[in-house]
């Protein structure tokens, strides 16, 4: 870590500082993902355990980010979309955000070993190694490939959910880490397009900067087509059903034609409407993530009633 851009001024951090540090939106989107693992497995979770489980995953996903704030301190100064982050701008100082992160992390696993079981633990103390370490600290700055590597982190929260309820893992858990590791590259790159320079000043070594744009674009197709058989192949297991079959051709078909839109342009095109279509695409996939998981669990809802299933 080279040339830290943090204000010497002293600042008193809040309360809201320390939440930033944990990167709640990244936090919603594992406690989405991580319950819906855990509500449609075969296994019944008493709710007290539940409820409990998941905040110590939303835990882990708070310590993963915080130590991601505090190793990528220098690029974040560096990016208009993260130099206000709480680290860079200087109103939490890197030596704390990095004992948050630490804390957390051991607090997490822990009581999730205490409350749930070894192998939810086990996996969770491995996607905060996986985020901090082998993204963070060695992926993200040494190869294009680091996003998509590095997305499976953020995919493991609802096998993590899965065994709090069945101690173990599946085919089904599997399917939806895969869902979301697949989901993870055209997400991140349709983002990148629009967010120009971000990772050229940084010199993060994002698809857009060492292949260009338009190799970032058939990237971006061709992940979206490798996502839909995943995300339809869900459909037809225990967890699926008729419903989940259908949203998942649904969602997929309407991102397979925003990928098909974004290859199709070029920069002037993009330019001219200021990045309206990978913008657009972008906004989608994050809708895409949580109605595909949403589709799960009304499939697990409709059960007991007669219907879902096959």
């Amino acid at each position: 870590m080279t040339d830290i851009r943090i204000s010497d001024l002293p600042v008193e951090a809040g309360f809201g500082d320390y939440v930033q540090l944990l990167k709640p939106r990244v936090m919603s989107l594992v406690v989405f993902t991580a319950l819906v693992g855990l509500l449609v497995a075969p296994v019944p979770v008493h709710p007290f355990v539940a409820i409990v489980s998941i905040l110590f995953i939303a835990l882990g996903a708070g310590a993963s980010g915080a130590l991601n704030m505090w190793w990528d301190a220098d690029i974040d100064g560096l990016m208009q979309r993260t130099r206000n982050r709480p680290v860079p701008s200087g109103r939490v100082q890197p030596g704390e955000a990095l004992g948050v992160g630490m804390a957390l992390s051991g607090i997490s696993i822990v009581m999730l070993a205490l409350t749930a079981n070894f192998v939810a633990a086990g996996l969770l103390a491995f996607t905060i190694f996986f985020y901090a370490v082998v993204y963070s600290m060695w992926l993200k700055r040494l190869t294009p490939q680091n996003i998509v590597i590095g997305g499976a982190a953020g995919a493991f929260p609802p096998m993590i959910g899965w065994a709090v309820a069945t101690g173990g893992v599946s085919v089904e858990s599997a399917l939806m880490f895969a869902i979301v590791f697949m989901w993870t590259p055209p997400h991140f790159w349709a983002l990148a397009l629009f967010m120009k320079t971000d990772y050229s000043d940084a010199q993060v070594p994002m698809l857009t900067v060492t292949h260009g744009r338009k190799s970032t674009r058939t990237h971006i197709l061709v992940y979206t087509i490798l996502l839909a058989p995943v995300g339809i192949a869900a459909a037809f297991t225990s967890i699926g059903g008729p419903f989940t079959l259908a949203a998942a051709i649904l969602l997929n078909g309407w991102f397979l034609i925003g990928a098909w839109r974004i290859w199709q342009r070029d920069e002037v095109q993009a330019e001219a409407d200021k990045y309206a279509v990978e913008k657009a695409v972008f906004r989608f996939s994050l809708y895409y993530l949580f109605l595909h998981f949403a589709a799960f669990l009304v499939e697990a809802a409709l059960r007991p009633y007669g219907y879902g299933g096959w």
